[in-house]
């Protein structure tokens, strides 16, 4: 398996370390590193070139981390990409184990792993409804994102079927791709952690963008308007998207948003009927 690993960045000079140390003390090394600095200003540029000369370092102007991803994507030379966001570190065993994994289940093109985290220099337990696992599970990715970029080796040829990540989301843009991707592919899961993800960063996106759930109606609204479900799932993301709606609107009531409340019960009617019917995608 040839391995590219993608490391988009932005003002992480203090972060970026870790990452890469983390895969190039891997106890299976991948065949290429690509960094995507993000047009960061604090020095994370002339860091990566000084202290990780091996990596391939790509500038662009600041564009997001799906831009990022994306350019990563389009650079890589290997047939298996695997993500690590900056502020996140892999265990050493991490590229083996999924390796021989997916060289046992030659019919599988994507595998994620369990994940230990570290809030604020704690380590925490998720809680239950975080839970991750692997087969068809479409449906459990309907309520929140379950795949962590970091965890993920997946082939291109998945990317290049479903799409990679959209751009046009801000925040939430690894919850709509896995919606698309779990949507057709089953999914390897390797219930060892192999992944440490620190989180209360202020720079982190759940940080800068409050209401997270606006991100996922639009990437619900994508999927069920795309007409690619199954019927069942179809049902299951409309209803999900339905209870999402409400509790959205709930929250913008209480704040007054009367502009944005009529929006979303006007997406609420539009959906309602579709929730009892099968076999109609809404237009």
């Amino acid at each position: 398996m040839d391995i590219s690993v993608i490391i988009p960045v932005y003002n992480r000079v203090n972060l970026i370390g870790r990452a890469l140390d983390s895969v190039y003390a891997q106890s299976r090394s991948a065949q290429e590193v690509i960094v995507v600095d993000d047009g960061s200003s604090d020095g994370t540029g002339d860091y990566v070139r000084t202290y990780f000369p091996q990596a391939r370092y790509i500038r662009q102007s600041n564009q997001g981390v799906s831009a990022a991803r994306n350019r990563g994507i389009v650079a890589a030379r290997g047939d298996w990409l695997a993500f690590l966001d900056s502020d996140d570190e892999w265990l050493p065993q991490k590229l083996q184990i999924q390796c021989e994994v997916m060289e046992a289940n030659p019919e599988h093109r994507i595998c994620h792993s369990n994940e230990i985290w570290v809030r604020r220099g704690r380590r925490v337990n998720p809680m239950r409804k975080h839970a991750k696992s692997g087969g068809n599970i479409f449906r459990r990715c309907l309520p929140r994102c379950v795949i962590s970029p970091s965890a993920v080796i997946v082939h291109r040829s998945v990317l290049e079927t479903v799409g990679k990540f959209d751009e046009a989301f801000p925040a939430c843009e690894d919850y709509d791709l896995w919606l698309r991707v779990c949507a057709v592919y089953a999914v390897l899961y390797v219930e060892q952690p192999l992944i440490i993800k620190y989180g209360g960063h202020p720079d982190q996106l759940s940080q800068r963008y409050p209401a997270m759930d606006r991100f996922r109606i639009e990437a619900l609204e994508k999927i069920i308007r795309g007409g690619t479900l199954s019927p069942a799932d179809q049902h299951a993301a409309v209803n999900m998207l339905l209870q999402k709606i409400r509790i959205y609107t709930g929250g913008a009531q209480k704040r007054g948003r009367w502009q944005e409340v009529l929006s979303y019960r006007q997406k609420c009617a539009h959906y309602a009927p579709f929730a009892a019917n099968y076999y109609t995608t809404p237009a």
